[in-house]
């Protein structure tokens, strides 16, 4: 019979998403366990660093583009007085000044704007590698623990196989099996030992895809637990996880970055002032002259050719809002769908796999007593094999449907945390 599990901490829903409690379903890594893993992924470190680049980017952009510059120069006024004349025409002048472009007020507001939206992608960009890591985990978690599955269904075939050789050897001493089928009950055995060989390196295999894909993780064998059926209805699984969804903040945050470019495309139509202060000296310093200087640039049409196409960009970022929420959407619809239905073909998968493995233990029983032919056992067994098999495939893909629910909705491993 195979081992089941009642996953525990059924969801807890006081009419909104947000009134869900975090679950840790047995079965699935614990969560002082699998943060740690997350955390130390690579493809969530480099979100991580590419938030700290977005702060320094925020940061830039709340400051003023524009410096202050100096200028100074110097020149000899020289002046001829005419052939005969011993007079000098030689002075020394210079002029000093310092200016600085000054940035309008409404576009600090659109640089701090499109900053801030900035580190809100970031931030949507990290928890989306941590949803995508978590996926992952998840994933390979259920493959390890469905091939250990496996490879105990498969010791269980090749004891079976084992007790139907002994079988026929004894019916074979009684005079009551021919050697024909001695020979078949072998060759039986050294298919079940092929396929209990496989099956240990199907589990071997996956657990090495799980523990180098996230190092650190010790093996403990943990029973494939059985899957509690959908309680919830698809609009609480919708509301939720498009709630949760950081590539869908991801897309949001984009869509106000352009927002705030355009902004400041717009604001950029007039142009920074740049204003200054000077000094000079001439004729060897008998003038001083100071003044202010104001220097404005005169706005040609290409100001309003990029403030038209950040406007214009508006508009494709909010087509991409849409079309990303309808995609999830989609998504989440089809899973809750596929979860309801993989629940279902689990249970009349078990149905399936009981009745052959007493049809098989039946058949076994009958073949010692000799009130079967071993042609019919060896039916029984395969086919209780295969209807096991499939219970098992039903399991996982149960499990994966389920899994995945949670991972979406963040109500695992502290994901709504992020």
């Amino acid at each position: 019979m195979m081992i089941r599990w009642l996953l525990i901490g059924l969801l807890t829903v006081s009419g909104t998403a947000q009134a869900v409690r975090p679950i840790d379903p047995p079965g699935l890594l614990p969560t002082e366990i699998a943060r740690p893993l997350l955390e130390q992924d690579p493809g969530v470190a480099a979100a991580r660093a590419g938030l700290e680049v977005a702060l320094q980017e925020a940061g830039i952009l709340d400051q003023s583009p524009h410096e202050w510059a100096t200028r100074v120069t110097g020149q000899r006024r020289v002046q001829d007085y005419g052939p005969g004349n011993s007079a000098t025409g030689n002075r020394r002048e210079w002029q000093a000044g310092i200016e600085r472009t000054i940035r309008l007020p409404g576009k600090a507001a659109a640089d701090r704007s499109i900053g801030k939206a900035t580190v809100e992608e970031s931030q949507a960009r990290h928890g989306e590698a941590l949803h995508e890591a978590a996926r992952e985990l998840m994933a390979l978690w259920v493959d390890w623990l469905a091939a250990e599955r496996a490879r105990e269904l498969a010791e269980l075939n090749l004891q079976s196989a084992q007790a139907s050789l002994a079988a026929v050897e004894k019916r074979a001493r009684a005079g009551d099996a021919s050697k024909l089928d001695v020979s078949i009950a072998h060759a039986e055995l050294a298919e079940q030992r092929r396929m209990e060989n496989d099956a240990k390196t199907q589990a071997s295999a996956a657990w090495l895809r799980l523990s180098t894909r996230f190092p650190g993780l010790k093996r403990q064998v943990l029973a494939l637990p059985t899957p509690l059926p959908i309680g919830e209805g698809a609009a609480f699984w919708r509301e939720r996880i498009l709630a949760e969804s950081d590539a869908l903040k991801v897309v949001q945050a984009q869509m106000r970055k352009a927002q705030a470019h355009a902004e400041r495309a717009r604001a950029d139509k007039t142009p920074d002032p740049t204003l200054g202060v000077y000094t000079a000296s001439e004729i060897d310093g008998r003038e001083r002259i100071s003044g202010v200087m104001i220097s404005v640039p005169i706005p040609g049409g290409v100001r309003g050719s990029r403030s038209a196409k950040a406007i214009a960009a508006v508009e494709v970022s909010r087509q991409e809002v849409e079309l990303k929420q309808r995609q999830l959407e989609a998504e989440i619809a089809s899973a809750v769908a596929t979860a309801r239905g993989a629940y279902d073909s689990l249970h009349i998968a078990n149905e399936g796999a009981a009745a052959m493995q007493e049809n098989a233990r039946l058949m076994q029983r009958a073949y010692a007593l000799g009130e079967a032919e071993l042609q019919a056992l060896l039916l029984a067994r395969r086919q209780a094999t295969v209807a096991m098999n499939n219970a098992l495939q039903g399991q996982v893909a149960a499990l994966r449907a389920y899994y995945r629910l949670l991972v979406d909705a963040h109500l695992i491993w502290d994901l709504e945390h992020d």
